[in-house]
């Protein structure tokens, strides 16, 4: 494994309870920080995705620590989605092509489904490692949860019952015997 992104706060989040904001973001901040030298030690390189603004600035500046400190690591590339959300993204990435567009800095014509990706916030990790191959969903849901929408295209989906916290290396050794047991085929049809 390479790669993993996961989801600590979604911009839908916000909906939540004031109380219940507080405490999460709070949790992550204190993790995040408890963590990053195990992180580190371990050679895991931290980057996050999503909107920082409207994040508390101690959890800002927790977060900005973790990317100097483990930036030329490159065992693992652990992103972490941030007040994060999959349309937001792709909107963003639409509006600065527009933007060049607009100004005469790129024509319409050449606008791809690379040239998006190169806009989107998880455009470091895609140019890295690709695109993710196999997406974990937790809790019984059987949902993407605005969760990496252009990424997952072709991405192999696995879902258990388990919440996160309790989802450990039994469920992540079935989750990951499970995606060796399929045939990746991209659109294409099975060989034979």
């Amino acid at each position: 494994i390479r790669a993993l992104t996961v989801y600590a706060f979604s911009a839908e989040n916000w909906q939540r309870p004031e109380a219940e904001v507080r405490f999460l973001l709070g949790l992550f901040e204190r993790v995040l920080r408890e963590e990053l030298q195990e992180l580190h030690g371990q050679g895991c390189r931290v980057v996050f995705i999503g909107e920082r603004s409207g994040l508390p600035p101690s959890l800002v500046e927790a977060m900005e620590r973790a990317e100097q400190r483990t930036s030329d690591n490159s065992a693992l590339l652990l992103s972490v989605a941030v007040n994060y959300s999959g349309r937001q993204d792709i909107a963003q990435a639409a509006r600065r092509i527009a933007s060049l567009a607009a100004q005469g800095l790129l024509d319409p014509g050449k606008v791809d489904s690379k040239l998006l990706e190169s806009y989107l916030s998880t455009a470091p990790a895609l140019s890295q490692v690709g695109p993710p191959d196999l997406l974990i969903r937790t809790s019984g849901e059987q949902r993407l949860s605005n969760f990496l929408l252009h990424e997952l295209a072709y991405t192999e989906l696995y879902f258990v019952d388990e919440h996160w916290p309790d989802f450990g290396d039994a469920q992540l050794e079935a989750a990951l015997q499970a995606y060796n047991q399929r045939t990746r085929r991209y659109g294409g049809r099975h060989a034979g």
